[in-house]
């Protein structure tokens, strides 16, 4: 690394290992343990600029989220035990902060590149955000962590063209809900259909690029998608900052769902977005972490994206 602006900051918070669902839950603070411990164990650490996620402020929630929503979610956090929120959304005494600091890391993921103090980041982070719509918690998702930092690209950096590559397993029904009616953003999107959430199928527009996938599709068909739907989509768009919603559940080795990808698939789209980001965004990348439940597929998964964010 050439100097400190080379390089790819790598945002978490202690906090994000304090949320917990329960020892069964398979969105566990394991896959934070899991992929750090692959980094270091790569070497990778120290390449890395370390960066504590701050809080993302009443402010920043509120231009994704309904005022409501926010202070039921503060207001249900328990002060011991655990609460349901949704079916397989829960809450403990540290959930409430972990969605603060996991929405704030991607705020300061915007602020780090769109500053120039790092090219690109990677927020290793939950709870995830995609499936969070505006005032609803659901799919293990309390804020839409994506979501905020898009808006605060828009509304803070004056950004006119955001684009979210989102590779995860399922649909980000929260994040397109949030941007469907919002020509500034774009949003690609592959995922196993039909499967949860069942949305996304029929809800498309010319900024939202929905790419269905059958159940059995492995990185061939995954990257035929990428190729016919997602480039020329992001090549017109032309982005000005690109965020990404890095689920790794799509791996051959997740049985929370049933599509094929390899850790030469992460890496291969990882290249492809970072290409339209070294010619329209000046390199500015921003990826946050959702989903990926089987800890060594998960994190050898995040290790081959990181690496090729950190690639000169």
């Amino acid at each position: 690394m050439t100097d400190q602006y080379m390089q790819t900051a790598y945002i978490t918070h202690p906090l994000c290992l304090k949320h917990d669902m329960g020892d069964n839950h398979p969105e566990s603070p394991a896959r934070i343990h899991a992929i750090e411990d692959q980094l270091i164990a790569a070497g990778m650490m120290d390449y890395l600029q370390r960066h504590e996620a701050p809080e993302a402020t009443r402010e920043q929630l509120l231009r994704v989220h309904d005022a409501d929503y926010v202070d039921f979610i503060a207001s249900s956090a328990p002060s011991q035990g655990i609460v349901e929120i949704d079916a397989d959304t829960l809450m403990n005494p540290y959930t409430y902060p972990a969605a603060l600091r996991a929405a704030g890391a991607v705020v300061l993921g915007v602020d780090l590149v769109m500053g120039k103090k790092a090219e690109n980041t990677f927020c290793n982070i939950r709870p995830p955000g995609h499936h969070a719509e505006r005032a609803r918690a659901m799919g293990f998702c309390i804020f839409n962590n994506v979501a905020v930092g898009v808006a605060h690209a828009l509304e803070h950096h004056g950004l006119q063209r955001v684009a979210i590559a989102d590779f995860d397993v399922h649909h980000g029904n929260g994040t397109e809900y949030i941007f469907h009616d919002e020509p500034r953003v774009m949003l690609c999107s592959t995922f196993q259909h039909p499967f949860y959430p069942y949305a996304g199928t029929d809800s498309g527009n010319d900024h939202i690029i929905n790419v269905p996938l059958a159940a059995g599709t492995g990185g061939e068909g995954f990257r035929a998608a990428v190729m016919r739907h997602w480039l020329p989509a992001l090549e017109r768009f032309q982005p000005e900052l690109l965020l990404v919603s890095a689920g790794f559940d799509a791996h051959r080795d997740d049985d929370m769902a049933m599509l094929r990808l390899t850790e030469s698939d992460y890496a291969w789209v990882t290249k492809e977005i970072k290409r339209i980001a070294e010619k329209y965004a000046q390199g500015r990348i921003v990826s946050a972490l959702e989903g990926g439940y089987e800890l060594h597929a998960l994190a050898r998964s995040a290790l081959a994206h990181i690496k090729v964010l950190s690639e000169l």
